[in-house]
């Protein structure tokens, strides 16, 4: 077996763990809420589903794409993004907005010239891609 199977293998073995032992949290978690605060399961549904907007933006053509590579980068500048991505500047433009208007990551511009903006996750930016990167992954190579 060639090294990077091995490490392919070992590495979707333990990202299936930690999903599997990530999911039973949340699923005792879930139940620990119905339990202690004595919400009911459709006040508990409801609740969950308040959360589809921010779940539909990031279904959106390159909205993970762009939270992916900025986590990679650890920030970037508006051009090597569209360059990374191959994505025309309106659209990048017009995801960049809404990812920031919801939080998921923040931009600075230079006071200096040359005038330069540059794009990096916030907290909350890094933990979607932290959740979202094992299901990519499982779903990509299932």
């Amino acid at each position: 077996m060639k090294a990077e199977q091995v490490l392919s293998t070992e590495l979707r073995r333990l990202v299936e763990a930690k999903l599997e032992q990530t999911l039973k949290g949340i699923e005792e978690t879930l139940n620990q809420i119905i339990i202690d605060q004595e919400i009911t399961p459709k006040e508990l549904t409801d609740d969950l589903e308040s959360l589809e907007s921010s779940f539909n933006i990031l279904f959106q053509k390159w909205s993970l794409e762009i939270l992916y590579t900025l986590f990679l980068k650890k920030g970037t500048g508006f051009a090597e993004l569209k360059k990374v991505l191959g994505v025309n500047s309106r659209t990048l433009s017009d995801k960049l907005k809404i990812l920031r208007q919801h939080g998921y990551l923040e931009r600075s511009v230079s006071a200096e010239p040359p005038l330069r903006v540059d794009y990096s996750l916030t907290s909350k930016g890094k933990n979607i891609v932290l959740l979202a990167l094992p299901l990519l992954y499982y779903s990509s190579s299932a």
